[in-house]
């Protein structure tokens, strides 16, 4: 099922007006243009709304919430949006990544319900970061990403044309619509942080696989830095959203206690790392995350 498809791209955006010119750009020179760009302005304070009032994109949709939902709550609205619509394929994207020219085609060319796009940096080296093993079965894994693509190739020359992936970034997915017809939509609860994990792992068990596409190439115009601060508001999120996934997806009892576990050394080593502030973080993130342990529907209704 290819060439006749259509396809939606959902971009996310909030305060971040000069790297979304540099991407609107890029969806501009595609050499398979989409049927849609559906951007979510996740109430911007920057000036966000003159790039897009100034954007010669066809198909061009722009919805300014009253709020800042979050990029979960972007992509929740982006996504219901471009289903409702009737696109066959949704390909959901941040603003801080450029796909190069032929990206989108190679993945319409690929006749599979759920792709990944490969990113690489501004020098051309590989940083692709979803995950080739996502472990929830071993109480032992402090973090379940074990194994990554970037880790697992080190160049993009060296992959195979798919590589599966157990998790993915909303930097570059792409879904057919039965996928979302069967598992719903990325859950907004979220706010930021693992929404994307969640979704992947909902996708699996649902018996999807997620080929990351060696020629789909996306160029991120940032650097990583995962080193957020976790005495922070940010900390408060990626506590309790890493929390969620386990209690949620946890293959056994042992590893669904490991949220309690951390929540209690995070705490006793409060006094040598993170101090008060992080350990509020990760008391309230434990109470809150007890409050999603529920999935999401997996009805778009």
């Amino acid at each position: 099922m290819t060439g006749a498809e259509t396809v939606a791209v959902v971009v996310v955006t909030y305060n971040r007006a000069d790297l979304l010119a540099r991407m609107l750009r890029g969806l501009a020179a595609l050499d398979h243009a989409p049927d849609a760009v559906i951007v979510i302005d996740n109430a911007s304070t920057d000036h966000t709304p003159q790039v897009l009032a100034d954007a010669a994109l066809p198909g061009l949709q722009v919805i300014r919430t009253a709020e800042n939902l979050g990029g979960a709550g972007g992509f929740h609205l982006g996504m219901r949006t471009a289903y409702e619509r009737g696109f066959d394929r949704i390909w959901l994207m941040d603003d801080d990544v450029v796909p190069a020219p032929d990206c989108l085609g190679v993945l319409m060319a690929t006749d599979e319900p759920c792709l990944m796009a490969v990113r690489e940096d501004l020098e051309g080296r590989l940083v692709e970061k979803a995950a080739t093993r996502f472990d929830l079965d071993n109480p032992l894994a402090l973090r379940p990403k074990t194994a990554m693509v970037e880790t697992a190739y080190g160049e993009r020359a060296r992959m195979p044309a798919l590589v599966e992936v157990e998790n993915v970034a909303f930097e570059g997915f792409m879904v057919r619509r039965d996928v979302v017809e069967r598992v719903g939509l990325p859950d907004p609860s979220y706010f930021i942080f693992y929404d994307d994990v969640d979704y992947a792992l909902r996708v699996r068990r649902a018996g999807y696989r997620i080929w990351a596409v060696r020629d789909a190439v996306l160029v991120r115009q940032l650097s990583f830095d995962q080193q957020h601060d976790l005495a922070g508001w940010k900390g408060f999120y990626m506590y309790r959203n890493l929390f969620v996934v386990h209690l949620r997806y946890g293959g056994n009892v042992l590893v669904r206690l490991k949220p309690w576990l951390l929540t209690a050394a995070v705490v006793l080593l409060s006094p040598l790392r993170g101090g008060r502030g992080e350990a509020r973080n990760v008391i309230r993130a434990m109470a809150s995350a007890r409050g999603m342990r529920a999935l999401p529907p997996s009805s778009v209704d």
